[in-house]
C-alpha cells in the first residue's frame, strides 16, 4: 500500500474514532469567515475543551461509512465542513457553535451527532439552548438542598418563637 493511501486511511480512521468516541459532534459551514473571526472561533472552543478540525469530505464520507452514518451525513458533507466533537459535554459544541453563529451570520450549522445518532438543525439549537453540564449539577445540588435548607429555617423559627414564648 502506498504512503499517501496509508495517510489519507489514518485521516478515515481518525474521524471514525471521533464520531464514535464523541457525546457530541456538530458540522458547520464556515465559508464566509475571515481568519480572526475563525482563530476566535477555536479559542472558544478550545476553552470549552472541544476539537474543531476540517477535513476532506471524501474522507469523512468514509469514516461515516465505518461508523453506519453514511446515509444520514453524507448529504451534509457537501461545501466546506468543519467538524467539532467532545467526548465530555455534549452541550459544548452546540452552544458555542450556536452562541458563535448568532454573532457571525457566515457560520452555518449543518447537523450534528449526538450519542451515535443524527439530528437536525434544531435539535442542535435546542441542546444549545440548556445549561452546561457543570450548570445542570448545580441546579440538582441546589434542588436537593433545597429540603434540608426549609427545614433549618422552619426549626430555627419554632426555636426563635419558643424563646419569645419562654421569655
Amino acid at each position: 500500500m502506498s504512503k499517501v493511501i496509508e495517510q489519507k486511511q489514518a485521516v478515515v480512521d481518525e474521524i471514525a474514532a471521533k464520531l464514535k468516541d464523541s457525546v457530541s459532534t456538530v458540522l458547520v459551514d464556515y465559508r464566509g469567515l475571515d481568519v480572526s473571526e475563525i482563530t476566535e472561533l477555536r479559542a472558544q472552543l478550545r476553552e470549552a475543551d472541544v476539537d474543531f478540525k476540517v477535513y476532506k469530505n471524501t474522507m469523512a464520507r468514509r469514516a461515516a461509512e465505518d461508523v453506519n452514518l453514511k446515509d444520514e451525513l453524507n448529504e451534509y458533507l457537501v461545501g466546506p465542513t468543519a467538524i467539532a466533537t467532545s467526548t465530555e459535554d455534549a452541550v459544548a459544541p452546540a452552544k458555542v457553535l450556536y452562541n458563535f453563529a448568532k454573532d457571525h451570520e457566515a457560520l452555518e450549522i449543518k447537523t450534528g451527532v449526538i450519542e451515535g445518532s443524527v439530528v437536525s438543525q434544531e435539535q442542535i439549537k435546542e441542546l444549545a439552548s440548556l445549561p452546561s453540564h457543570d450548570g445542570l449539577v448545580a441546579m440538582l445540588l441546589s434542588v436537593m438542598q433545597a429540603p434540608i435548607r426549609n427545614f433549618a429555617l422552619v426549626t430555627k423559627a419554632v426555636a426563635e418563637q419558643k424563646e419569645e414564648e419562654s421569655a
